[in-house]
């Protein structure tokens, strides 16, 4: 074997946050050697230290401020907390407003930028042509299947479409995320950081309501042409590579599905009908994905699945199962100097299922409604500390733990499979149709006026381009939800245009409790939230990202673990990749690693959770740590 080449990729470019990669690959085989892939986040953020001793409805707008991309992400994960904390759930107007909103921004807006902005240059004509010559003289000799919806003709003009500044879809992605953010504006007021979202409902002047909702049409309309014609191309583009550069399973991340989900534009009659009191909130919350009304239904819904096995379809199961560790990141264990803030949700279940780890310790501590932050900033160890990210971790009652991925890839597949009264799905895979589009945009193809059904059924591998695909198929779902949502709230609204109800009032409990999971661009986005004599007592939340960049650890146990260890699927996905480049190898410059990475679309703003600032790179001071007696 020659020499192992020791690749470090630090700072990966084109994503939110600062992140590295470390790599030991074996130039003959193009792989990394014995799992010695590592990726880690080199800030610290201490949102969830200062949010304590605030008003509950102030984390919405202060988490919010996680992120300049994706903070309505985070709002409606907080809100969704307030909202059980607080006893007070919107009027169905008020929801269908926060499903209509959030369809354009973040989803069809962060899709854009993502697939086309800062995916799309790794399989440009650019890199193409001088790291993958072979692969790109195949793309100019291939038909695209679906030229005529986006009017590429080959695969060569797909991948020139995507080069920076002057290709196509780069440039079209550009305008077409503005419009979408405008349309969501319409209803937030402002993005990224949505100021009308409230506990309870949503604070839009609907005054001049119908305007409101013709100029969204108007926006709609152009996105769902628009929508068309980036699901078309990404389709030919992932089969093409597939099919011609030996793509199908590189950045797998485990070689069975291993993922959350949970509830996404849920249904405005049944979110509205939750409960008055966080414990009705919480105990009614699976009636979203197991009850039907007449109105837009609840679209994705919770799932947690292991090593390829089902494990529960049920919100409260996924909340009492997550646990986060430190042992592999820069912060001191809480669990032995802190008391626990509840044992039980708010139902009466124990917290980790009532189980203790090999100290001794009730597990419960280490789930988020006890966790305190406390930084313990030092220097990288890979074989103890490396990383400002935590180690989110589900456990289940049988005692096994595990690590485990998020994302758009991970909701589609738990619908189309596990939830076939979606209204997404039809013969067990994704099925969406885009309506016509009689007027179309003078700078789209026509191909993308005529009504189009997109089905895709979701492989049961989570891989680069799985991943990638998943979010160009994420799209329509946001496309279909805000018809179904429009045509619904524009219903409600002229019944009662006089007096238009969305929000009804919260309240100041002495304790409470809430939490708040919520399908965002990238995943699955969680708060938590312990509430005393309304004030924040303790704050926790992870974005996706949290569990996907998460460092690897010892807590893992069962067929699944490498090594006895639990690796995050960031690395996993690095581990299972295969450098392509076709240049001598110290000419790499690692694409097939950052396209795996980049596939989950990574914010490490979000997931590490306030930069500590220091001259000569010593730190002159740290958070004072808060810890509740």
């Amino acid at each position: 074997m020659s020499n192992p080449l020791n690749m470090k990729i630090d700072p990966i470019s084109r994503v939110a946050g600062h992140l590295g990669l470390t790599a030991t690959v074996d130039p003959n085989t193009r792989q990394v050697i014995n799992n010695q892939a590592y990726t880690y986040v080199t800030m610290f953020r201490g949102f969830e230290v200062f949010l304590r001793g605030r008003q509950p409805p102030d984390a919405v707008h202060i988490t919010s401020r996680s992120c300049g991309v994706c903070g309505a992400a985070h709002a409606n994960a907080s809100v969704r907390a307030n909202d059980m904390a607080l006893g007070a759930v919107p009027y169905p107007l008020g929801q269908a407003l926060r499903n209509l909103a959030y369809a354009m921004t973040d989803m069809i807006y962060d899709h854009s930028i993502i697939l086309n902005v800062l995916e799309g240059p790794d399989f440009s004509a650019e890199v193409m042509q001088q790291y993958y010559p072979s692969c790109w003289q195949a793309a100019q000799q291939t038909q695209a299947e679906y030229s005529d919806i986006h009017g590429f003709s080959t695969i060569a003009d797909i991948m020139t479409a995507l080069n920076p500044f002057t290709g196509w879809l780069w440039q079209k992605s550009v305008k077409y995320q503005i419009i979408a953010r405008e349309a969501g504006v319409l209803i937030y007021g402002r993005h990224s950081h949505p100021p009308m979202l409230i506990p309870g409902g949503i604070g839009t002047d609907l005054s001049v309501g119908e305007s409101l909702f013709t100029q969204y049409m108007y926006r709609l309309t152009k996105l769902t042409a628009w929508t068309k014609v980036v699901i078309a191309a990404w389709m030919d583009l992932a089969n093409f590579l597939i099919n011609n550069c030996d793509y199908e399973t590189q950045g797998l991340t485990y070689a069975k599905p291993t993922y959350i989900s949970s509830y996404g534009y849920e249904s405005p009659v049944l979110y509205s009908n939750l409960g008055d009191n966080y414990q009705d909130i919480y105990k009614n919350y699976d009636s979203l994905a197991n009850t039907a009304d007449e109105g837009p239904q609840t679209v994705f819904r919770a799932t947690i699945v292991r090593n390829g096995e089902l494990m529960s379809k049920s919100f409260i199961d996924l909340n009492v199962a997550q646990l986060e560790f430190v042992n592999s990141s820069f912060y001191h264990d809480w669990a032995k100097i802190t008391s626990p803030f509840t044992e039980t949700d708010p139902i009466g279940n124990t917290l980790a299922w009532g189980l203790q780890d090999s100290d001794g310790v009730n597990l419960y501590m280490y789930h988020p409604w006890n966790k305190t932050t406390i930084p313990n900033p030092m220097a990288p160890n890979f074989m103890d500390k490396y990383s400002w990210d935590a180690e989110p971790r589900l456990v289940w009652k049988d005692g096994t733990m595990w690590a485990y991925e998020t994302g758009p890839w991970a909701r589609l597949h738990a619908v189309a499979h596990h939830h076939p009264n979606s209204p997404i799905v039809k013969n067990g895979q994704i099925t969406i149709e885009l309506p016509t589009i009689s007027e179309l945009p003078s700078d789209l193809p026509s191909g993308a006026g005529p009504a189009w059904t997109v089905e895709w059924l979701p492989p049961d591998e989570s891989t680069t381009l799985s991943r990638i695909l998943g979010r160009a198929v994420d799209m329509a779902a946001a496309i279909f939800t805000a018809w179904d949502n429009l045509e619904y709230a524009l219903e409600v609204y002229m019944k009662s245009q006089s007096n238009p109800q969305t929000s009804r009032p919260w309240k100041q409990p002495s304790f409470s409790l809430g939490v708040g999971q919520y399908e965002v661009p990238r995943g699955t986005v969680r708060h938590w939230m312990v509430v005393k004599d309304y004030t924040i007592a303790n704050y926790q939340y992870h974005a996706p990202t949290t569990a996907n960049v998460s460092p690897r650890d010892n807590n893992c146990n069962g067929p699944w673990c490498i090594n006895g260890q639990a690796i995050g699927a960031f690395e996993m996905s690095v581990i299972n990749t295969k450098i392509m480049e076709e240049v001598p190898p110290d000419q790499w410059v690692g694409y097939d690693f950052l396209r795996a990475i980049r596939s989950f679309d990574p914010c490490l703003v979000c997931a590490a959770h306030f930069e500590i600032k220091g001259k000569n790179k010593k730190l002159e001071h740290i958070i004072t740590p808060v810890c509740n007696s």
